[in-house]
């Protein structure tokens, strides 16, 4: 008796907020995602850009696409694989960057390594590790905290818990609503020490690049940037 053999689930990166398809992109993960014609997605207006800028093989309009959000629910997740279990590839997008970090496509992975299905992560860009990378923080010890309490009096309480946990020379990495990134920066600025350090990677590689780290004080007394509706990288140490 034979055993049915499923099909590949592609972790496919994409792009941070530019076209910069070369720039970001090795060709064979190109090539993966143009002969793909079924996807789970974040977010369907995206993805469509997306593989209208890698020009794909086939017309956008003949593609499958799958929703895969913070909405979906466990009991809907077996469903998306309904296609990988009868044997087809399938490629999973998030938004932004790295599919499986910091978002939804984590429980998808799981579900599919339960089922015996092959998870395959594509290389590209994850802001992240780009902004730890640049950082000069420590690289060896770090923790990703994904998003703090949008709860002002809740966020400065984590944030002076943050700054303990770095003086164990653990870069502390976190992320916010771009829309509340204003507010996150004047809260560090205001409830942390003068000489922890903060770096603030934005929009990470596209034009408007901006990483730069600098102790509290230093910021306190340097022009702020404009980081408001811009996708921000926060990181700690003390």
């Amino acid at each position: 008796m034979t055993t049915k053999k499923t099909g590949t689930l592609y972790f496919i990166p994409v792009t941070l907020g530019e076209d910069n398809i070369t720039k970001v992109l090795p060709s064979e993960v190109v090539k993966i995602a143009q002969q793909l014609d079924e996807f789970i997605v974040e977010n369907e207006k995206t993805a469509r850009h997306f593989l209208g800028a890698i020009q794909h093989s086939k017309p956008i309009r003949e593609l499958v696409f799958k929703t895969l959000n913070e909405h979906t629910s466990d009991k809907e997740l077996p469903a998306l694989l309904n296609s990988l279990m009868a044997g087809k590839d399938v490629g999973l997008m998030s938004e932004a960057g790295c599919p499986g970090i910091a978002d939804p496509g984590a429980k998808l992975a799981a579900l599919a390594h339960h089922k015996g299905i092959r998870v395959a992560p594509l290389v590209g860009p994850s802001s992240i590790l780009l902004s730890l990378m640049a950082s000069g923080l420590n690289g060896q010890r770090f923790t990703f905290l994904g998003y703090l309490p949008s709860d002002k009096a809740a966020r400065v309480n984590q944030l002076k818990e943050i700054e303990k946990r770095s003086k164990q020379q653990e870069t502390q990495v976190f992320i916010e609503t771009p829309y509340r990134n204003q507010h996150m920066l004047e809260d560090i600025l205001s409830n942390c020490n003068g000489e922890t350090k903060l770096c603030i990677a934005c929009n990470i590689s596209c034009a408007d690049e901006l990483i730069v780290t600098k102790r509290i004080k230093e910021w306190k007394a340097s022009p702020l940037p404009d980081l408001h509706k811009k996708p921000t990288v926060f990181l700690l140490l003390a």
